[in-house]
């Protein structure tokens, strides 16, 4: 009985911790665990399991490796992230089956006054409580990560040196210190004291381990706040131009309106004068003059309207190719902020990508229209076509701005046309939908 106690908590419960940490360990690199990826592992910790000792340090350290070579090679994922969960993985497996192991020392005297039956069914039993812990751990360690959508690769040193720190000072600790430190008690039995130490720093070591887990997730959302705060204080600072541009616009439309009577009254006295042409060439003057006060793309937004008169002239003054038939309603219950969002983030994209294009046309279409409760904008433009294509600054902006609207955006990619799609839903009494800035 006791042999097949040993050959289970050795091989049996050894090989279920380690298809566990390696299952938690492709859902830290975000992959899909193939079963060609479980079979080829477990080939791999059978590899271990026979030519390392059971718990040594050898054994960690070769587990590591074989977790590293399937997340770079045959994951194909980001080697730094491979090296951050790897160590990870195998960190919280060793803190929890140590944690096992150093209550299994304080209790020892206990469970040798057992039969040897029972003292075995013991001994399995912990090894399953060692498997639970790593399981609850490794579920917590992911909740956490995955909040943070995706560990920053620029930020990836901040956790992953702290992370192999406490990782190779447990081996440390575990594999020289613990092993070669036995103090026998007057009975002959191990003393408790030293595996009651060894107990606190292992839970110090995983408390240690998921407190930098939870700074880490703090410093990327605060990394990703001040993002946000920066692009919103972009992007209020082009409304506020805008603004002031539609404010002079308006100002020199009044003055034109109020002297429009006199204009005409000139024109008038030049005709009973029999001076056509001078009447001809005045009325040209005018003409000049009202055209500056018109907007080369009259969607029914005004904010709207100056944004896209700047963005298309430059676009046009670059020998691009421009169209603009893009209607938005009146009044308009999509923010002018969002509309501000959309339109200069995803024509500063299409004016870059044009840019690139070399040899073809380039072109950019602005379109849109309302429908029920649905607005949709959309941005056609040429593109070189290459694999670059919808990583353009601000698409995350635009993308957060429709959410806000339930709404979505979308990209396609066809040849060498790219679009890009904006939906906003403005359900008419809904009232959380943020409504038109005064």
């Amino acid at each position: 009985m006791e042999n097949y106690i040993s050959i289970f908590n050795s091989y049996i419960i050894g090989s279920m911790q380690m298809l566990t940490g390696f299952f938690f360990f492709i859902r830290f690199l975000h992959k899909k665990g193939r079963l060609f990826y479980y079979l080829l592992f477990a080939a791999s910790g059978s590899i271990v399991m026979f030519a390392a000792p059971a718990g040594s340090i050898a054994e960690y350290l070769i587990y590591t490796l074989f977790l590293i070579i399937i997340g770079v090679f045959v994951c194909r994922a980001d080697w730094k992230s491979v090296i951050l969960y790897a160590a990870l993985t195998v960190e919280i497996m060793h803190l929890s089956f140590g944690t096992v192991n150093s209550l299994s020392g304080i209790v020892y005297p206990e469970i040798c006054a057992l039969q040897q039956d029972a003292a075995a069914l013991v001994s399995v039993m912990l090894g399953i409580v060692g498997l639970v812990m790593a399981v609850v751990c490794y579920s917590a360690a992911y909740r956490s990560l995955s909040s943070c959508e995706s560990v920053e690769k620029q930020y990836l040193l901040i956790i992953l040196i702290p992370v192999l720190m406490i990782f190779f000072v447990d081996e440390y600790i575990g594999s020289v210190i613990y092993r070669n430190i036995t103090v026998i008690g007057a009975g002959g039995s191990g003393e408790a004291a030293n595996h009651g130490r060894m107990l606190v720093i292992q839970l110090f070591g995983m408390a240690s381990l998921f407190c930098l887990m939870f700074a880490y997730k703090k410093l990327l959302q605060n990394f990703h706040l001040s993002a946000e705060v920066s692009l919103l204080e972009q992007e209020e600072s082009f409304l506020n131009q805008y603004v002031e541009e539609a404010r002079a616009r308006y100002e020199k439309t009044k003055s034109f309106r109020h002297d429009f009577k006199n204009h005409i009254t000139v024109v008038k006295d030049l005709l009973q004068n029999g001076k056509p042409e001078e009447a001809l060439a005045y009325i040209g003057e005018m003409a000049d003059l009202s055209a500056e006060l018109s907007f080369p793309c009259g969607t029914g937004n005004p904010v709207a309207d100056i944004l896209l008169g700047n963005k298309l002239g430059m676009a046009k003054s670059m020998g691009i190719d421009v169209d603009c038939s893009l209607i938005l309603p009146y009044p308009c219950p999509i923010r002018d902020v969002d509309i501000c969002i959309v339109l200069s983030n995803g024509l500063d994209n299409a004016i870059r990508a044009c840019r690139d294009v070399s040899g073809a046309e380039k072109y950019i279409r602005v379109t849109g229209h309302t429908q029920g409760d649905f607005v949709l904008m959309e941005i056609e433009n040429s593109f070189q076509g290459k694999a670059a294509a919808g990583r353009g600054t601000g698409l995350s902006n635009i993308k957060a701005a429709a959410e806000a609207y339930q709404g979505a955006m979308s990209i396609k990619t066809e040849g060498m046309d790219f679009l890009l799609s904006v939906l906003f839903v403005i359900p008419q009494q809904t009232e959380s939908i943020p409504r038109q800035m005064g």
